[in-house]
């Protein structure tokens, strides 16, 4: 076997707490260890997992601008706004738990104010980001 149980266990740990998606970070662990601790198999299993969602967008993208002023086109992207919102929404509840936020009115807090400051004050959200981050670690 590739892995063996104890290894597969460490790595869904190790992929969480990493940035990045978790299906990538396990194929770079996986593909280090199957390929005997090397690099090249960390490289290789990462480059196999990214290439066929890189493919179809690509090849989605090129249909999109070449149809983009269709309104069917135009029509499927109005009607994913709302879902796009929901989706992220339903991330975020999920995600406001006791373990990730011990007192909720500190979060809410800091959400209220990002939101004044990028929607009126007009701060680039990277900035806010950065920002709600620091105070987070701060208050908590």
């Amino acid at each position: 076997p590739w892995l063996t149980p104890t290894e597969f266990t460490d790595i869904v740990a190790i992929s969480q707490m990493t940035p990045g998606p978790i299906g990538i970070n396990s194929a770079t662990y996986v593909g280090y260890v199957a390929a005997g601790n090397s690099i090249w198999g960390s490289i290789i299993a990462t480059f196999a997992v990214c290439l066929p969602s890189f493919i179809l967008v690509l090849l989605v993208s090129r249909f999109i601008l070449k149809h983009k002023d269709n309104i069917t086109i135009k029509s499927i992207f109005s009607g994913l706004r709302p879902v796009v919102v929901g989706l992220i929404a339903s991330a975020a509840l999920l995600l406001m738990n006791k373990e990730n936020f011990p007192d909720y009115t500190i979060s809410i807090g800091i959400a209220v104010i990002s939101f004044i400051l990028v929607h009126y004050a007009k701060i680039h959200p990277i900035l806010v980001i950065v920002l709600a981050g620091i105070s987070g670690y701060a208050l908590y």
